[in-house]
Formats: C-alpha cells, structure tokens, sequence
C-alpha cells in the first residue's frame, strides 16, 4: 500500500531530537527553528518531559471522559495560573482545528444565532467548520462552504462593526498574530475595538491562540498585548510538545450541559501528563520570558540585514519576508547550513523554534541567513 501523498517533503528523515536540535539516521545535526509548525515549545525530548510521559503510559495510558480523571483538573489548575485565566473553564479536545469547532459551537449554542465573522487570509483548520472560517478556498471542498462566514479584511475595524452592528453573528473568530498568513499581526487597537464591539453587539469573542499561544510571542496568548479578555480561546500546538493535544478556555458566562459537548480521546492521561510537564518547564526554565528576550533580539537583527522587504513577529512568532524564492532561501538554509525553517507564500520564511532557543544559537541562525541572502536567489 501507497500513502496518499498530499505533502512536499524535504528529502531528509528526523529520527531523534535534542533541545533545538534533530539528528538523521547518519547523525547529521541540524538547527531546528520551525519546530514542525510550533509544536515543539519546551525543545525535542526533553527530560522532564519524557519522564512524565513514560511514567503515565506505564500507568495508564487511556480511560475515557465516563469517569474521573484528576489530571484534567490538574492541568486547568496549572494553565489558570500561568496564562492569567485562572477564572475561566478548560474543555480538552485533541487539535487546534477541534478546538475551534468546538468554540465556534459554543458561540452559537450562547447566542442561538449562525453566523461567523473571520478575517482575511485567515486560517483556523481543515475540519468542516474550521475550514469554512479559513480564508484559503484551495483547501475548501464544495460541502464545506457556507454563507453562515463572512470574511472582512484583518485590521478594518468600520468594516468588522459594520457587519457585527447586523446582530446576525455568534462570533468573530481571529487569530492571536495569522501564522499561515505570514505572520500579519492583528494591532492592539484593532483587537480593543474589535471586543469592545462583540460586547455591544452580543457576538462572542473567540481568540485563535493556537500557533500564537503558550508564550510564543512571549506572552502567554499574544492577545494579552492588547489587554483583552475574550469569551474563548483555543489552544493547541506547543500545548503538548508533540501529543496531541488541544483546548477551549471558556469565559465564566457560558453555561456547561450535559453533552453539549464531547470527545472520545480528548484530555487522556497521557495527553494531560504531557501537557502539565510542558507547563511545569515552561515556568522553571522561564521560557516565556527568554521567548521575549531572544524574539526581541532576532527581530531587531534581522531588520538590520539588507535585501530583506519586512520582518513581522513577536518573541519567536518571526516572519521575514525577502526579495526572491523564499522556498529556494529555506532549501540553501537546510542543505547548505543544516538549518529547519518554514515558509509561507512565495517569499516569506517563517520562524517558530522551540521557546528554549538561546541567543548563541540565533546567532549560527543570523550568520547562516546572512550569506545565504546575500547570494542571488
């Protein structure tokens, strides 16, 4: 049997990992900032990490969400008290896609209206509802389209009130900073207008945190910039350091049911167990700060080279969009220097390395990035 190929691979096998690092089969090392799409937050293989995980699964590895499980709430007790949420409520599911099915359901459950408002270029998954509030018809089958989303531009504040002030809509659905986009921040006072108008029109406010979330952008949500508070926000990626995992914070408004919601391998023991080690190490080893600190200095060195159009990001949220093949930059980066990094459109790269990267080795990135560059692409 064939698989049914419907990805570009790069002609290079990972086969372990340490840190900010992974190694092949003949032991070749490469520098890995892309962290398979911001999963990787706390480095590969970490140790704490993996105790946790090898523990749990010689305990039990899996029981339903027919019993109890203490893990959950332990791992809502932890996240309250890092993100600052601590009044909020935690459902579990398994991906960030979930996640925002899960959210945009529960808008519409809160409010009894359909309607969804998303914004340009946006991405929010490829499940039925999460594909349909993504701005990408490419990856949109006929079944998945609905007239219940409308689309305005990210940043046009008259034109997100003017369709809310309809009173048509559940929710607005926009991403912490747009990833797949190429990483477009949404501005502080976009996002201030923008609750500020969910709150007069009775439209719930759902914040997309899963790549820009779990202290990426050296917050723990990129939201929390503008000094928000949404009605919802989903969570995945960096949640689990590469189990599977996802979640919905859920303002104290919404009214839990008896199966209203559910899932079947949502917020396992070993999915929690994975997630509480990775919030344990994010706080001993201040990852979230040392996000800030080492993004801050990535940015403004890279806004120092030429040949580079903009670089776009928060902590180690990074898009540098250049002049030229941005997939023929990565290719030389990964085949020439031993370098992981990501890419979007036709020439931005986009960075998103473990929350553990050190100074030192941005630099072997910055003089990597340098030469190559400075080569015509």
């Amino acid at each position: 049997m064939e698989l049914f190929n419907v990805y570009s691979l790069y002609p290079v096998e990972p086969v372990r990992g340490r840190g900010c690092f992974v190694y092949d089969a003949a032991g070749t090392e490469y520098l890995d900032l892309y962290g398979g799409h911001a999963v990787i937050s706390i480095g590969h293989a970490h140790p704490h990490y993996v105790d946790a995980v090898q523990r749990q699964v010689a305990r039990l590895g899996f029981y339903s969400n027919s019993v109890e499980n203490s893990l959950q709430q332990r791992l809502a007790d932890r996240l309250g008290r890092l993100s600052g949420c601590d009044d909020y409520r935690l459902f579990l599911c398994n991906s960030g896609a979930e996640a925002n099915e899960n959210a945009l359901k529960l808008a519409s459950f809160q409010t009894g209206r359909a309607k969804i408002l998303a914004f340009g270029k946006a991405f929010h998954g490829r499940t039925s509802g999460a594909v349909a509030a993504t701005d990408n018809p490419a990856i949109s089958a006929p079944f998945n389209r609905t007239p219940h989303v409308e689309f305005v531009p990210l940043n046009d504040l008259e034109a997100a009130r003017a369709r809310l002030a309809t009173g048509q809509f559940a929710a607005a659905i926009v991403e912490g900073i747009q990833g797949v986009a190429g990483i477009r921040l949404p501005s502080d006072e976009f996002l201030r207008g923008l609750r500020e108008a969910c709150t007069e029109t009775g439209t719930q406010l759902i914040l997309d945190e899963i790549q820009s979330g779990y202290g990426r952008t050296g917050r723990f949500f990129a939201h929390q910039a503008a000094g928000i508070r949404p009605d919802l926000i989903t969570m995945a990626k960096g949640m689990g350091n590469g189990f599977p995992i996802g979640g919905v914070l859920i303002a104290p408004h919404f009214e839990a049911r008896p199966g209203m919601l559910g899932t079947t391998f949502g917020g396992n023991h070993l999915a929690c167990a994975a997630a509480i080690a990775v919030t344990e190490v994010l706080e001993r080893e201040a990852l979230v700060p040392n996000a800030a600190a080492v993004g801050d200095y990535l940015i403004g060195e890279l806004r120092r080279i030429g040949g580079i159009k903009e670089v776009r990001g928060r902590g180690l949220m990074i898009g540098i969009e250049i002049e030229g093949s941005g997939a023929e930059l990565r290719r030389r980066l990964l085949f020439e220097h031993r370098i992981f990094t990501g890419g979007t459109g036709a020439s931005t790269v986009r960075l998103l390395p473990a929350l553990c990267l050190t100074r030192e080795l941005a630099d072997r990135f910055l003089a990597a990035f340098r030469e190559t560059v400075g080569r015509p692409l």
